[in-house]
């Protein structure tokens, strides 16, 4: 069997260049500041007391690239701890840090499951790797031991209905390729792939990409040798086990079942998601906020007028525009495709919206009472919010900088 050492050492994943940090900066959820400020800390943290993060299992360093360099240009202290079981990945996002000129990284070589040892950390990162665990529970509690009071977590882990066919090809190509090398591997795993008929679930699930992508990438989705996707349900109940408790999925829409139809009378939350999840059918990975599990409430709301709104993914000069015109927000997350409306009075709402006026600040500048902006406020928050394209945080404000753009 190939260790997943051994695979990250032979593939490090995701694949990148560290010449490409030149021209672009790759940027996601979770681990967007102003999205961590929004789920973990009420979208009022105070950013001039220095942020401890964890990158765990950081591999090739997309979180700890994006992190680093939007604390950087958002001038909010930082000191960012990365840890991967691969030299060769770690080495990658070295070369990455390096090729951005950023500082206040610390580099180590082990496992997720020493967290601890390292210290306690403010924010935790982990992105695609708690499935990969022998004992994914024992990484979920080994994170939380390493998690400072006030803390909270931003973590990726796979979904199994937007993966169908992808467990079947990796049970078949473990019992055909035992004792083979990874590029041996590789390359014998392509053939069969190229030949698979039309019908084969793997073949026809367009939820899936990777293996087309890079070499790192189809090692990484088909010939992994220790790979488990979480359901709703279970992964809700290994948060339960490790002491943690989910503060909200990125874009919360996607699981609400009265978004896809009437719910019935006394449904639970949990079952309501699980059931959104089954009918979605096409979420291949959450991508979540958690805190502890006796933590207070996390989420920043709109009662507080003192919070600063942004806009993520959109631009406020053309959504007023649109809305001002009365066209809907054409909206795509993966397979998924929705439209989001708003009433054409929030248009002069959404213009004022710069990173840096709070709410109470946009309604004098909307020139509306506070009662008629509550109103309009409302449907904005309700619209964009679930979706995660509205998040609420002070940093730029509170710093003076902004994201030029991003």
């Amino acid at each position: 069997m190939v260790t997943v050492k051994q695979q990250y050492e032979a593939y490090p994943y995701p694949e990148r260049d560290p010449a490409d940090e030149d021209t672009r900066l790759i940027t996601g959820s979770p681990s967007h500041p102003f999205e961590m400020d929004h789920m973990l800390w009420n979208g009022a943290r105070d950013w001039s007391v220095p942020l401890r993060i964890l990158v765990a299992g950081g591999g090739t360093g997309d979180g700890l690239i994006q992190l680093a360099t939007l604390l950087d240009m958002l001038g909010a202290p930082a000191r960012i701890t990365y840890l991967d079981l691969s030299t060769a990945s770690r080495a990658v996002a070295e070369a990455r840090a390096a090729r951005r000129g950023l500082g206040g990284i610390d580099f180590h070589t082990g496992s997720l499951l020493d967290a601890a040892d390292y210290g306690q950390f403010d924010y935790i990162d982990c992105c695609g790797v708690l499935h990969h665990l022998p004992d994914p529970a024992a990484g979920f509690a080994a994170l939380r031991g390493a998690l400072a009071p006030g803390g909270g977590m931003g973590f990726m882990v796979y979904a199994p209905y937007g993966r169908s066919g992808v467990y079947p090809l990796q049970d078949a190509f473990g019992a055909l390729f035992d004792g083979l090398p990874p590029q041996d591997r590789l390359e014998q795993a392509r053939r069969i792939v190229a030949d698979l008929p039309e019908g084969h679930p793997f073949a026809a699930n367009r939820n899936l990409g990777d293996h087309h992508a890079s070499d790192a990438g189809f090692y990484d989705l088909l010939l992994h040798g220790q790979d488990r996707a979480f359901a709703v349900p279970e992964l809700l109940e290994t948060l339960d086990a490790t002491g943690w408790r989910l503060a909200s999925f990125t874009a919360p829409a996607i699981y609400d079942l009265a978004r896809i139809t009437p719910v019935p009378e006394g449904m639970n939350p949990r079952q309501q998601m699980a059931i959104a999840e089954k009918l979605r059918g096409t979420i291949r990975m959450h991508v979540a906020y958690a805190v502890p599990a006796d933590a207070p409430p996390s989420l920043a709301r709109p009662t507080n007028r003192a919070l600063v709104p942004h806009l993520r993914g959109i631009k406020r000069q053309a959504l007023a525009k649109a809305v001002a015109q009365g066209r809907p927000l054409p909206l795509q997350l993966g397979q998924l495709r929705t439209d989001v409306t708003l009433p054409r009075s929030a248009a002069a709402v959404l213009a004022a919206i710069d990173g840096r006026r709070d709410l109470s600040q946009i309604a004098t500048t909307a020139r509306l009472d506070p009662l008629a902006f509550g109103t309009v406020w409302g449907r904005i928050d309700a619209t964009l919010a679930p979706w995660g394209l509205l998040h609420y945080s002070g940093l730029m404000r509170q710093t003076g900088k902004s994201l030029r753009g991003l």
